[in-house]
């Protein structure tokens, strides 16, 4: 590969704050859009006439494997076209499907409205990956996409929060559009159809130049598979890693609000006021803290600190998320949750930043792609389905969701643990490669 051009200083200042902002708030909506029906288990259940295998793969594996599928081809679009363009066509899409998941009248109908907001969100983080790495660089660019990751909490926990207080506001309406419509299925349409004005806000912003781009530089898959063979210790141990984080993080998340309901008898509000609190802060706090640890650690001279931030949230998720499930005081599962959710937040930030740091510009969004096929395959895909299918074959059905949580964070936990150690060395000759190229 020839050597990239000379990088330009990132255009930041304000602008670049306000298009970290307008992102932040895109992808809030896309979180609230893909996690709002964890705290509508029961409802749901119960209108559609289905277990919590079938709900697990709705939260799951319906979102995550057109999510999956189509982000290579968009992250290759993300590489040739506007970015700005490609996220607002798919946050129409995505804000459009959710809305229709309050039309659904059984398990199919709700599986393919899940398809439809996966293929829109496969839109939003590649392409904003890709933005972001243009507009800052270093430890600037880990913390502007730890403040852009943010909005996985912060979306996470308006959607529990409201979500609870909405199933308990909203009536059901005897005259929908095609036919009696649920208190759960006007929440969906409520909380959908908003994201469509967001939409023409992310038009508003401007693309910026892509930085460290030679004339003609227009890489092909073919050629983004030879550069991550090439890096094979590097790229495959982060994305193995980041699929053990994933796994524990969405078996954990999808299944915390029907924990409480079952466990301690807490009613939708509840647990939509008490844990969307705790996940909003404690979140939010974790990665930004990852981002801010991991800044400080690179100014020290670790050049591998976006790597070591995973080191250190498996190491401190695992204690929090094996004690949260199985204690008999609602206050103290809430609280050892709220540790685990920090922890468990941190290394996201810092794994995006890792990924931009070892790969070139033409490369970022088929990159991005790639590493969120895995991350997302794993952790969407397979994480609340695993949880659920431990609890109910292993653990005596819908009373063991406590159980199945701690069997999945003793699984995933050690594991990613142990890539993430494995892989530094890769990681430290992945970068110093990629910087001996930046001339």
């Amino acid at each position: 590969m020839p050597p990239e051009a000379t990088a330009t200083p990132p255009p930041a200042g304000r602008y670049g704050i306000y298009v970290v902002g307008v992102l932040i708030l895109a992808y809030t909506f896309a979180y609230v859009d893909r996690t709002i029906l964890t705290l509508m288990v029961g409802p749901i259940r119960k209108t559609l006439g289905i277990s919590d295998i079938q709900l697990s793969l709705l939260h799951g594996l319906a979102f995550a494997v057109f999510y999956t599928l189509l982000g290579i081809p968009i992250g290759q679009l993300v590489d040739r076209r506007r970015r700005t363009g490609i996220i607002a066509g798919g946050m129409f899409v995505w804000s459009l499907m959710t809305a229709l998941c309050g039309l659904a009248r059984s398990f199919g109908q709700m599986f393919a409205a899940r398809i439809g907001v996966g293929v829109g969100e496969a839109a939003l983080s590649p392409a904003a990956y890709s933005l972001l790495a243009d507009w800052f660089e270093g430890k600037d660019l880990v913390r502007a996409l730890s403040f852009y990751q943010c909005a996985i909490y912060i979306g996470g926990g308006i959607a529990t929060m409201t979500g609870g207080a909405l199933i308990a506001l909203v009536p059901a309406l005897p005259n929908g559009p095609l036919g009696p419509m649920a208190p759960w299925q006007v929440v969906f349409a409520i909380v959908g159809l908003p994201g469509v004005l967001i939409a023409a806000l992310i038009l508003t912003l401007r693309e910026p130049p892509r930085r460290g781009v030679t004339a003609g530089d227009m890489p092909g898959f073919r050629d983004v598979l030879r550069h991550m063979a090439a890096n094979r210790g590097a790229y495959g141990g982060l994305i193995l890693g980041l699929c053990f984080a994933s796994l524990m993080w969405n078996g954990v998340t999808a299944w915390i609000p029907t924990h409480f309901i079952r466990h301690f008898g807490w009613s939708a509000p509840q647990v939509g006021l008490r844990y969307g609190a705790v996940l909003l802060v404690c979140g939010t706090g974790g990665i930004l803290s990852g981002g801010w640890l991991a800044g400080r650690l690179r100014s020290r001279g670790a050049s591998d600190a976006n790597l070591l931030i995973g080191i250190v949230s498996a190491l401190a998720a695992l204690p929090f998320g094996l004690a949260a499930p199985q204690v008999d005081s609602a206050a103290w599962s809430l609280a050892l949750f709220g540790g685990f959710l920090f922890a468990g937040a941190m290394p996201y930030g810092a794994a995006a930043a890792a990924f931009q740091e070892i790969t070139p510009n033409r490369m970022r969004g088929q990159v991005s792609a790639i590493y969120l096929f895995w991350l997302n395959l794993a952790g969407l895909g397979l994480g609340p389905t695993f949880v659920a299918t431990m609890a109910h074959r292993l653990f005596g059905g819908d009373q063991g969701i406590g159980a199945g949580i701690a069997a999945d964070v003793a699984l995933a936990a050690p594991l990613s643990l142990l890539v993430f150690t494995l892989t530094r060395a890769p990681y430290r000759r992945a970068l110093a490669r990629r910087l001996a190229l930046v001339v």
